[in-house]
């Protein structure tokens, strides 16, 4: 099939043509290296054509005298000056060019490749999706087939006059059978096609925008408040290794730019300056950018701490009720009347996810229902369905996650966009569940 080429699924050619552009960013990244060593040799060039041409030193009486030979020894002095731009002009172009080219070109293909990796992921769980339709439609077409089947063998058993009433009953149970399983098919097929819209129409309108629509936000608050810590944690981490890094190049320029001015025969100190230069400022920015990072870090560790006194409050409230709140919010005695809520078991131990390892699960504020269906890949999230039901624990903070807990212990953090939440107004520690 030819036409309609433009509503298929661009996933191919999106690979074809980012990777066209990092190949084009190489091709340049080498043209400017070859244009690098082209200067470099042709200063040296120069300067041996000057070496080759400058006389060597004479006595004060044997200078020369005519103008003519003053000016050629200008014009060598003029070409071992322009020899020196030259490497001048080789050297910034390496730092300035062609180093700032490939340290581009290595995180555009980190970056592709993780946006690949994540669009890869989300096409096989649709195409696991689609599969898992397919299946149920065939089954139902071989179910529908069966009872057709079973429909004209019961028919022609009901008319025929030499059959027995056993043989029609046996025929008769058997179209009812067919039929049930048939029924029970199509339910499945219809309930896996409503799925698979669901997940296509999350897969092109949410999934796919979400993975390519560039890198993700630079203080990682698309996160969960665990995994957002985490991540800064080691984005701070990976800078101050940098910056020790830059502070070692920096004290080795200083040490070799003493000894050019002890021993000039060794090299020009002038010459270092601008790498020095350079390392100084990566050293400025490496130290903004921590200084930063660190603000988001305070900012997370907060919350975190936050959650943790409103939790250890509510401990204290509920082990001063010393009743039972009734469903009308009276308190008894009566152990047998107490409204119960979801078993208080833990969930599994989660390693990306240390925020869970309290001793006591946290009480419910209230329900939610899921309005959309989320995966949960993310360490420290909670799948869910559409249409299920889940606790809510605790409220969004302004992050726009939202804590929940399913009736077997299981918490995560989901979408605030994708549930319609449902809070206890009589909640205070402990709370009446629904």
């Amino acid at each position: 099939m030819s036409w309609g080429t433009e509503l298929w699924d661009q996933f191919d050619n999106l690979d074809k043509h980012t990777q066209w552009g990092i190949d084009f960013l190489e091709k340049y990244a080498k043209f400017v290296k070859e244009r690098i060593e082209i200067e470099q040799n042709y200063a040296k060039q120069l300067r041996n054509l000057v070496k080759k041409y400058c006389p060597k030193r004479s006595p004060k009486d044997e200078e020369p005298r005519f103008t003519s030979c003053i000016a050629f020894f200008n014009i060598l002095n003029e070409l071992n000056d322009y020899a020196g731009q030259r490497e001048v002009v080789a050297e910034e172009m390496g730092h300035r060019v062609y180093g700032e080219l490939m340290r581009y070109s290595h995180d555009l293909k980190t970056e592709r490749k993780m946006h690949l990796q994540e669009g890869r992921k989300a096409q096989q769980y649709l195409d696991m999706c689609w599969k898992q339709m397919d299946n149920s439609k065939r089954k139902f077409e071989r179910e529908c087939r069966e009872a057709e089947k079973a429909q004209q063998s019961y028919e022609r058993l009901d008319n025929d006059t030499n059959a027995t009433k056993a043989d029609v009953e046996k025929a008769k149970q058997q179209l009812n059978l067919r039929t049930h399983m048939a029924d029970e098919n199509k339910n499945e097929y219809a309930a896996q096609l409503q799925n698979f819209n669901g997940e296509q129409h999350k897969h092109y309108y949410i999934v796919i925008p979400q993975i390519y629509k560039g890198p993700a936000l630079e203080d990682f608050s698309h996160l969960p408040p665990e995994q957002r810590r985490k991540k800064l944690q080691q984005r701070i981490d990976e800078l101050n290794r940098e910056l020790q890094k830059e502070t070692d190049q920096k004290d080795a320029l200083i040490k070799m730019k003493d000894v050019y001015e002890k021993n000039p025969q060794m090299g020009d100190p002038s010459s270092l300056q601008p790498k020095l230069t350079e390392t100084m400022s990566n050293m400025d920015r490496l130290r903004m950018e921590i200084h930063k990072n660190e603000a988001w870090l305070s900012e997370v560790e907060g919350k975190v701490a936050a959650r943790s006194d409103r939790r250890h409050s509510s401990d204290i409230n509920h082990l001063v009720t010393q009743g039972r709140e009734s469903p009308e919010g009276s308190y008894t005695d009566d152990a047998n009347q107490e409204v119960r809520g979801p078993p208080q078991q833990h969930a599994h131990p989660n390693e990306f996810d240390d925020e869970f390892e309290d001793d006591d699960p946290l009480p419910a504020i209230g329900h939610c229902k899921a309005i959309y269906p989320f995966d949960g890949h993310n360490e420290g999230t909670l799948a869910m369905k559409e249409g299920e039901i889940l606790y809510i624990i605790e409220e969004d903070k302004g992050d726009g996650w939202t804590r929940a807990r399913r009736h077997n212990g299981e918490e995560g953090y989901v979408p605030t966009s994708y549930i319609d939440v449902t809070l206890e107004k009589n909640s205070k520690g402990a709370v009446t569940y629904i």
